[in-house]
């Protein structure tokens, strides 16, 4: 729990913290490398101690996939949730002591007004599923037990900054339930109203990401069994001769 607590809100820190500080600067694709680079830092950091998930859509994934029991799941997303607003709230602090920082930025997710692309509650919707269904989809890939390897934390870090390549011009860069909360507490107003989207969407993806996983999986595992032998057929016995018939009698 403390790793996921830690994990969660230095991931916030990076990522949000580079859109708030130099969004203008780096622009989309420097806050999706600012994120993903994070991912995979923090994967290195706490992999070993709690798999670092830092995401309750990734967990939900472990519990569906039968990887996790629910006990420990339930303490990953207190966790997660508590780091990501810590993490949000470490953003606001510093953004209050830094001068030249418009004061209205929180990094907080949304769609309409709060959209880069005004894009609709439907819009925002289906990005979200579909950026947590890829994004979910590769991690339980990439840890299974038939593909896991030291590259799979790269693998992680890579997907989501393709993820929040396609989700920040459209909402801001969800995918994260824990991460759209903590700052959308701190943003209030409609960011706060709006935020049950980017937790009920990436969730939803990470079930439609088990299922898709499960079918992938057993499809694999099908072609790579070697083709059954026949079942031996019993010895048939050649039936005795008379005359060693009669040797046995006498």
């Amino acid at each position: 729990m403390g790793a996921e607590f830690a994990g969660t809100a230095v991931l916030v820190v990076g990522g949000i913290g580079a859109a708030v500080f130099a969004g203008k600067q780096i622009g989309t694709l420097g806050i999706a490398l600012a994120f993903g680079v994070t991912l995979l830092a923090v994967g290195y950091a706490i992999g070993p101690i709690s798999g670092a998930h830092v995401n309750p859509a990734v967990t939900l994934g472990y519990l569906l996939s039968g990887r996790m029991r629910p006990g420990p799941a339930i303490q990953y997303w207190v966790a997660q949730f508590l780091g990501g607003i810590l993490g949000a709230a470490l953003v606001v602090v510093v953004r209050s002591r830094v001068s030249g920082i418009n004061q209205k930025l929180f990094g907080a997710n949304g769609y309409g007004s709060l959209s880069q692309t005004h894009a609709s509650i439907a819009g925002a919707f289906f990005v979200e599923i579909l950026a947590a269904l890829i994004f979910v989809f590769v991690v339980l890939s990439v840890t299974s037990r038939v593909a896991e390897s030291s590259f799979s934390y790269l693998t992680s870090g890579l997907m989501m900054f393709v993820a929040y390549l396609i989700t920040i011009p459209v909402t801001n860069g969800g995918v994260n339930p824990a991460r759209s909360l903590g700052p959308a507490i701190f943003a209030g107003g409609a960011a706060f109203t709006q935020v049950w989207v980017f937790v009920v969407a990436p969730l939803l993806g990470s079930v439609l990401a088990v299922i898709a996983h499960v079918v992938v999986s057993t499809e694999r595992h099908s072609a790579a069994e070697p083709d059954q032998p026949a079942p031996a057929r019993p010895a048939r016995r050649e039936p005795a001769r008379a005359g060693s018939a009669k040797r046995k009698r006498a």
